[in-house]
């Protein structure tokens, strides 16, 4: 089976590295960004602006392979990959929930933003709490983490030039 996503179009950021991005939303508090959607799939974008939140499906196009084990950004001990949200994936598709600001024609400014400059935006859907904020949620191993995922930070460990690992 083949499957083909082609990107509807590109996420701008000021984060030009993956070194020192936040690591989710939540440690993008403020930071600014902007979907650009290609023309083709402008007209999609009408009454996206009556929704205060999105959510971001893009392509992590800077990752190359992935572990099945890995050691996430909030811990120390490894984890198997799908039980964290490490970047390098067997198909490296991303997920964040920005705060829309406004929509000038087929420009979404967002913010609380956590995304690397010129990412490929494969969708586009919108935060819908009665469908998406659940209740009696567990956090695995996360439930145990002390550390704040707001000053939390990126380092090189999921990096491009570490896929060898």
């Amino acid at each position: 089976m083949t499957i083909v996503c082609d990107p509807i179009g590109v996420i701008h950021t000021p984060f030009h590295t993956t070194e020192g991005m936040p690591i989710q939303p939540a440690g993008a508090s403020g930071v600014r960004g902007i979907v650009e959607v290609f023309d083709d799939f402008a007209e999609g974008l009408q009454d996206v602006d009556g929704f205060s939140h999105l959510i971001l499906l893009y392509h992590f196009h800077q990752s190359d392979g992935y572990n099945l084990k890995v050691v996430p950004f909030m811990d120390s001990s490894t984890r198997g990959l799908f039980a964290t949200r490490a970047p390098r994936r067997p198909n490296p598709i991303g997920l964040s929930i920005v705060r829309l600001l406004n929509v000038e024609g087929r420009q979404l400014h967002v913010e609380n933003i956590d995304v690397l400059d010129n990412t490929p935006l494969l969708d586009i859907k919108p935060y819908v709490p009665v469908f998406d904020a659940q209740d009696q949620v567990r956090s695995g191993w996360l439930e145990n983490e002390k550390r704040d995922v707001s000053k939390q930070r990126a380092d090189c460990r999921f990096s491009h030039e570490d896929s060898g690992s």
